[in-house]
């Protein structure tokens, strides 16, 4: 099958050949109709299948098809709103709609915090067809009046999981309150859960399900492994590896933005070239490192779950969990960074005695024994003891910084058609005036 036969314009199509792309992915193949006729969609699918694509082809073909009504004020308004977790999300979505839309009509806009909220204002006095935003700073701009979503036809949450663990419920359902009732929701997720059933039964109507592999699944292309070793060694063996095996392009996962800091200067020491991503650097400082690191001048690159989801780096060929998260399933978001679109990627997790019970999780939720190997030298000491890591939830930032529990929603059960295919209003002001200046908002 080619997207010719998916019913996108030629323009789409055109956009989307240049990009390198002939034929579809399953999530693709079954999305894209689904959202060309109009209905509600609930889709999940391992990261690196060509989720962005599923929902931005068909949305701008949607737009580009039917006319807008003018505003009151003259402007255009804006017809289409994706939201997403994180700043690095989405610019990413924002830069594929304008890649795919290049041959049409349309105009896009990302707004995320970190950066000046004043341009951000300037920019949306003018034609804005599809914005794509952190719920945070879209709130921003709706308690300051320089946004109006009455008119919005298409809704879009990508990675909502992602933004329900981070806790962004109450900011979801401020916005929620702001659109119109008669709209298009499509509701994306890596990994399922109750409080992704609870969000899809309160917001879709009659939605088309669409899975395209197991859930909590990792992928074929990712060669996975895990290296026993004392908890002070772990540096030390990360530099081995790296110099051993010659590794030129390295995502390291980290558990604290100390950690991640701590990990760059150690680095440095042995002349690896590092910098880091987390929720305490400046948004230019983030966009600088990971610049870097997509055209190949930045050797590792060493960052929190903040940028778990959203980094889209093209072969990425190996991933690193320096510390292995607490949550299970932020194990497959990590090593989903490589493997992706069919190409081939390694994961390695070094994890000594403290983290044996966090190991036994992953390999519970993923269905799998991870291979396990000792690097000559770096033998785990036996008579180290365990020492506790914090339970429950792993900290969680809103993208930026700011520690977030976890919160719970009620899960009640959603109707939907199931299709499989084959294998391969204002909110709360002075709660929000309180969330970190360095945060996504």
């Amino acid at each position: 099958m080619s997207f010719s036969t998916l019913g996108l314009s030629n323009e789409i199509i055109r956009a989307v050949t240049e990009r390198g792309y002939t034929e579809p992915t399953p999530i693709q193949m079954q999305a894209i109709p689904a959202v060309l006729l109009g209905k509600d969609l609930l889709a999940g699918a391992q990261t690196g299948t060509g989720k962005t694509a599923s929902f931005t082809l068909p949305l701008l073909h949607r737009l580009s098809s039917d006319k807008s009504k003018g505003t009151a004020n003259g402007y255009p308004p804006i017809r289409a709103l994706i939201l997403t977790p994180t700043r690095e999300l989405a610019a990413q979505v924002e830069e594929s709609v304008r890649e795919y839309g290049k041959y049409l009509k349309l105009n896009s806009m990302v707004i995320f915090g970190g950066v000046s909220i004043h341009l951000q204002k300037q920019r949306l006095k003018g034609r804005v067809d599809i914005l794509v935003a952190t719920p945070g700073r879209l709130l921003d701009h709706v308690h300051q009046g320089t946004v109006n979503l009455s008119q919005i036809e298409v809704l879009v949450l990508d990675e909502a999981d992602r933004m329900l663990d981070m806790g962004f419920i109450n900011d979801i359902r401020r916005i929620l309150a702001l659109l119109p009732k008669q709209r298009q929701n499509l509701l994306f997720f890596a990994t399922f859960s109750d409080k992704i059933k609870a969000l899809a039964a309160g917001l879709l109507n009659h939605p088309t399900m669409i899975e395209v592999a197991r859930r909590n699944v990792t992928a074929d292309t990712i060669a996975q492994k895990v290296y026993q070793v004392d908890r002070d060694k772990k540096r030390q063996l990360l530099a081995h590896l790296i110099r051993r095996d010659s590794w030129y392009q390295v995502l390291v996962f980290t558990r604290t933005k100390y950690g991640a800091d701590r990990l760059v200067k150690q680095l440095g020491e042995d002349r690896i070239q590092a910098l880091a991503i987390h929720g305490n650097k400046s948004q230019p400082a983030r966009t600088n490192a990971l610049t870097k690191f997509k055209n190949g001048s930045l050797q590792v690159l060493v960052a929190t779950d903040i940028a778990a989801r959203g980094l889209d780096i093209s072969e990425l060929p190996h991933v690193v969990n320096f510390d292995l998260p607490n949550v299970p399933e932020d194990y497959v978001h990590r090593i989903g960074r490589t493997g992706r679109a069919g190409a081939s990627g390694e994961a390695v997790s070094l994890v000594c005695v403290d983290e044996q019970h966090l190991l036994t999780d992953i390999e519970k939720l993923i269905d799998l024994r991870l291979p396990k190997e000792v690097v000559a030298g770096f033998s785990p000491n036996p008579d180290i003891k365990a020492e506790p890591i914090p339970n429950g939830r792993q900290e969680r930032t809103k993208a930026g910084g700011e520690k977030r529990p976890a919160r719970s929603i009620a899960s009640p059960q959603i109707s939907t058609k199931r299709k499989v295919a084959p294998p391969a209003t204002n909110g709360d002001r002075s709660s929000r005036s309180r969330r970190s200046a360095k945060g996504d908002r």
